[in-house]
């Protein structure tokens, strides 16, 4: 058994398509788009075999969620680069192009070595080894 693929309500459909198509190498299907919906989407799919759906529909209501604080439900994911110097390499890449690190890259007592970025739309995603 395997996760197929995790969705996220997005804002602005292109910059998280290119976000984690340039930061994750992850690789984009054609938009997919519900004209009688108003709903539009991408599948990004990674090396790994997982895909990140990520959606579009206007009147979706913003998350109530703050990004500084832990809340029921899913908090995050992670996204493994391989090893210490690739996490630390990605993460200040990230931040050098003026997005938010909330998780310094560093060992965890469960044996990860790990960072914590938020995507452009304050999505919590662990990079990890």
């Amino acid at each position: 058994m395997k996760i197929e693929h995790i969705a996220i309500w997005v804002k602005d459909l292109e910059k998280m398509r290119v976000f984690y198509e340039k930061y994750f190498n992850g690789k984009s299907n054609e938009k997919y788009r519900n004209e009688k919906k108003d709903f539009e989407s991408y599948f990004i799919s990674f090396d790994s075999g997982a895909r990140l759906e990520l959606m579009q529909m206007p009147n979706i209501p913003d998350s109530k969620n703050d990004v500084s604080q832990q809340y029921m439900g899913l908090i995050h994911f992670a996204i493994s680069v391989g090893n210490e110097e690739q996490v630390a390499n990605l993460t200040e890449k990230i931040a050098n192009d003026g997005y938010e690190i909330i998780g310094q890259p560093r060992w965890t007592g469960d044996g990860y070595y790990e960072s914590v970025i938020l995507d452009p739309e304050q999505n919590r995603i662990e990079i990890t080894n």
